[in-house]
This record gives structure tokens, sequence and C-alpha cells, in this order.
């Protein structure tokens, strides 16, 4: 009895000093001189109010490419002052026709908010394989779970953009048609792993600029 009387007592002691630590500074903007580590960029030694500013989602993304799309991040990377809070943002043009092919990011959750068009827009669950898939207008929002394969694209006759806000200073990204055909990876490994004939394989890798 006395021995399970104890064991809160010991948990609440084991739990404060991560409490504290928590607690011992409100902000950590990085040092992008420094290396990045799992836990983030060390600390800048000197901070100002521009360090919690950017200005770069003011510009609408460049859409002239393959994919008639753009993503124009506000990660870590460009803005240090998002290091250790575990969010950060972009924004995403995607002209007529656009599309962002399936991706995932593997280290946050994605909210997109649509401020301009229509995105028609999915995600994959990774144990049934359920699609779940909503057209998106103007001021509506979908939810993306971190992990989860899923994509976006114009739906409407007008460009479409919208802002995206991110659980994690720096996402990742991985789109699954470039990891599949925008490398070495031999031809006749990817036609096995994919059920693709030969010359779907090669196109796509003429496509999208791989080789093997």
């Amino acid at each position: 009895m006395a021995n399970a009387m104890l064991l809160p007592v010991l948990i609440s002691f084991l739990i404060l000093p991560f409490s504290a630590l928590a607690l011992t500074q409100d902000f950590c903007v990085a040092d992008l001189a420094c290396p990045d580590t799992p836990a983030g960029y060390p600390c800048k030694p000197g901070v100002g109010a521009g360090d919690f500013y950017y200005h770069g989602l003011a510009t609408a993304g460049n859409t002239s490419n393959l994919i008639k799309a753009a993503v124009t991040p506000a990660f870590v990377g460009q803005f240090p002052g998002v290091n250790g809070l575990g969010i950060s943002a972009a924004r995403l043009d995607i002209a007529v026709g656009g599309v962002v092919p399936l991706h995932t990011h593997p280290a946050a959750s994605e909210l997109l908010f649509v401020t301009e068009g229509t995105i028609l827009a999915g995600f994959i669950s990774s144990s049934s394989n359920t699609v779940y898939t909503k057209t998106l207008y103007k001021g509506d929002i979908m939810v993306f779970p971190q992990g989860l394969l899923h994509y976006q694209y114009n739906g409407g006759g007008s460009s479409a953009v919208a802002l995206v806000a991110f659980s994690g200073p720096n996402p990742g990204l991985q789109i699954t048609d470039y990891a599949l055909f925008a490398n070495n990876l031999p031809s006749a490994v990817v036609e096995t792993v994919t059920f693709l004939d030969d010359a779907q394989v090669k196109k796509l890798k003429s496509v999208l600029g791989g080789s093997g």
C-alpha cells in the first residue's frame, strides 16, 4: 500500500525537471551558421524583432514548371524564429491545370487554408488505404495528418492560392513520383516494385530527369 502511495510522488519528481526546462526560455531563434540537429538549431546569441517576422509569403511562387505549382516555404531555414516552437508555414500557388503530386511530410501534420480559387485535395490512410477527398473553396481549410500521402490540384478556371501551416519547424517533403523516377534507381528495379512496364518507367524517368 505504501509503495502504491509513493508512486505518484515519484512520477511527479521525475516530471518536474522536464517541466522546469520547458519554462527556462521563451524562444530559441535558430543560429543558421551552426548545423541543424535532431533537437533543432542552437540558439542565436542576439535577437531582434526582425527574427520573428518574415515577408517571403507575400510574393506569388513561380508556377512555370512541370507541375504548374510552387511552394514558398517559411520553414526554420527561411524563418529562424520558428526554431523550437513546433510550427512553420508555406504559401502554395497552383496555376490552372497545376498539381502537387502525391507526397508526404514525414515530420509534421499540415493544415491548408485556401485564400483564392478552388483546390481539390485528399489524403490516403496508412492502415486501410482509405482515400479522403474534398473540394476546397476560398475560406476552406483541410488537415493532412503527419506522414500520410496526400495531394492537391487546381480544380477551377483560375489560379489557386493557399496558406499552409505545419506542426513542425522543418516538416520535410518527399514527392512519390520524384522518389521513384527522378533518381538513378535502375529501371528494372522500379519495374519490379511498381508493376509498371519498361516503356512506362523510362518515359517517366525521361520526364522527371531520372537515369538508370
